[in-house]
């Protein structure tokens, strides 16, 4: 014989709650992930395009910027170390900062004369046109 029996379809706050923080506590990647994408402006002009790349802290030295087959590839990568000796510990600390953004750039970008420049935390790329050459209409005689 079966028999019926109430139940609280609600769940308490208090289960909620021990729920999440159990799930947040141990579904947690064990190396956290702090890589960021770096943020990029580009804008366009009658003459060149513009890609502003946000990389503050970073040294010139750091940047790579490679073209190949139109794909414009940007890349950075720093390391830092820091040791601190005492009588009776030493601590060292390293960290590893890079990133790499891709960019395949229209046909009419002119390869030859691309130019980079970092100032104040922002790589700037700009990236010239090729000059339209006019056809001018042309009157074919039948002979």
């Amino acid at each position: 014989m079966r028999t019926l029996v109430q139940y609280n379809h609600v769940p308490s706050l208090f289960n909620h709650l021990v729920a999440r923080e159990f799930n947040r506590q141990f579904s947690a990647p064990a190396v956290a992930k702090t890589a960021t994408p770096v943020a990029a402006n580009i804008s366009e002009d009658e003459t060149a395009y513009h890609i502003e790349l946000a990389a503050p802290g970073l040294k010139k030295e750091d940047f790579n910027i490679n073209l190949n087959n139109n794909q414009l590839t940007i890349s950075a990568k720093q390391e830092q170390a820091g040791e601190e000796k005492t009588e009776n510990y030493t601590r060292k600390e390293f960290s590893y900062t890079s990133f790499e953004r891709s960019f395949r750039l229209p046909k009419n970008v002119n390869n030859e004369q691309i130019q980079a420049a970092y100032t104040d935390g922002i790589l700037k790329i700009d990236l010239p046109k090729i000059e339209k050459t006019v056809v001018e209409p042309k009157q074919i005689a039948v002979a």
